[in-house]
């Protein structure tokens, strides 16, 4: 009798933590086009207000790449009504944080302030859309600021540069084989017009999705952002170029030398599909049994087991066209990158061939669960998500519905996924080696 109460009152809280995890929103289109997404939350005095592109790395020229990731830097330089270099003054003084970053699917602005200055994030970023001043003096800032860092995230940082060696060799056309900070050559080759041109394309109401989400009141919010977006003139429709790449029908091997790594690094990357297919979350799933936590497959065997390698992770990074499914380890003592690539393949051959166990399935189904709950805990993970379901995924309600795709996906669907795409004909293998020291 007691086990059953326990598990009906388990069961009852497990129902009121779901329920409870609904997210509230409302959105409609301006005039415009600009979407707006309104998620309303009095429990704390706190709003987000934040604005997401559909522009990213992936638009670029091929001549002229680094330009989104730039964006994200030049249009704090200030704007027709705010001085010069005061943004993040304004923002401070104010009691509010700000920030953004660049993808090479979107760019994303936010901040974050006491409910009561509401008014004063609206007027902000409808100025940083409105009223942008793209001047010589905030290029020729911005670009020692990228040139920096650069230096200091990809080309001094160990293993700064696996991201970009696998991109360059799992793309052939698409722009994903390019990395979001571009190239440092192209941005100082660029002009004035370049940016401008740039700015003029992408960065318009039509191309945006502005979200509110906290601390507010509706019908005042809706004015507001009628008053400060809508008078903003609807940009040109975008023309968006579609890439496609030929299947991998054999291994690609590639190699690259670090000057700042004394340890060598294997790396197999495997193509895979755009986001919003079923697929991607099954990868992610299988991702996480390889390699999240210490009691995963791949950690408990090469990390803990055979003490083969010093660290070992596999990811997959979604994204809206492609993916890329990157399998990683740091060999330790005598180990060949050889070596724990046959490892690798040894655990994906136990996917492709046997079914997971029910133990780990529900381990699996717990974590995704957790991180469910957990992403949607604050507002300013809920204006992220609520933006980038929208735009990316083309479903907003994805908030309150993903988790359904996780609880749906199945024993035989991890299985059919693994032989599906984690075959060694359809990878890179990017050996990661340290610069050979001259001999004496």
């Amino acid at each position: 009798m007691k086990r059953n109460l326990f598990l009906s009152a388990s069961l009852f809280c497990a129902a009121l933590t779901m329920q409870a995890q609904q997210v509230a929103f409302e959105e409609y289109d301006l005039d415009n086009g600009m979407h707006v997404i309104l998620h309303q939350d009095n429990t704390a005095p706190i709003v987000t207000t934040s604005v997401m592109y559909h522009v990213g790395a992936k638009d670029e020229n091929p001549e002229k790449t680094g330009f989104a990731h730039f964006f994200e830097h030049l249009l704090f330089e200030g704007t027709k009504n705010i001085e010069r270099g005061k943004w993040m003054e304004i923002v401070s003084s104010n009691g509010g944080s700000n920030n953004a970053n660049t993808t090479q699917d979107r760019t994303y602005y936010y901040e974050v302030f006491p409910s009561n200055k509401l008014e004063l994030g609206l007027w902000l970023e409808s100025e940083r859309l409105m009223h942008p001043v793209i001047n010589q003096i905030g290029v020729d800032t911005q670009k020692e600021v990228v040139q920096e860092e650069k230096r200091m995230r990809v080309d001094n940082s160990p293993y700064g540069k696996f991201r970009e060696q696998i991109g360059i060799n799992l793309f052939k056309n698409h722009p994903y084989r390019w990395q979001t900070i571009g190239s440092l050559e192209h941005l100082a080759n660029a002009t004035l017009e370049d940016f401008k041109d740039f700015n003029k394309i992408y960065y318009v109401p039509n191309n945006a999705v502005l979200v509110v989400a906290g601390d507010f009141e509706v019908d005042s919010t809706k004015k507001m952002i009628q008053d400060y977006f809508g008078p903003i003139p609807r940009g040109k429709e975008i023309k968006r170029n579609k890439y496609t790449e030929e299947p991998i029908t054999s291994t690609i091997k590639a190699s690259y030398n670090d000057p700042n790594i004394q340890i060598p690094a294997i790396f197999t990357a495997y193509r895979t599909p755009a986001n919003t297919e079923k697929d991607a979350y099954v990868l992610d799933m299988i991702s996480t049994y390889l390699t999240s936590g210490k009691s995963s497959k791949l950690y408990k065997s090469l990390v803990d087991d055979k003490k083969m390698a010093l660290q070992v992770f596999a990811f997959n990074n979604s994204q809206e066209d492609y993916g890329s499914y990157i399998i990683g380890a740091l060999p330790l003592g005598n180990t060949s990158l050889n070596d724990l690539i046959a490892e690798f393949d040894k655990e994906i051959a136990k996917l492709q061939t046997e079914l997971i166990s029910e133990k780990d399935y529900q381990k699996l189904q717990n974590k995704f669960e957790n991180n469910f709950v957990n992403s949607n805990s604050g507002v300013e993970g809920i204006a992220n998500s609520l933006a980038r379901n929208y735009m990316l995924f083309g479903d907003t309600n994805l908030i309150n519905t993903e988790i359904e795709i996780y609880k749906a996906i199945t024993r035989e669907d991890i299985k059919n996924v693994a032989n599906k795409y984690l075959k060694p004909n359809q990878r890179v293998e990017l050996e990661y080696l340290p610069v050979a020291k001259p001999e004496n």
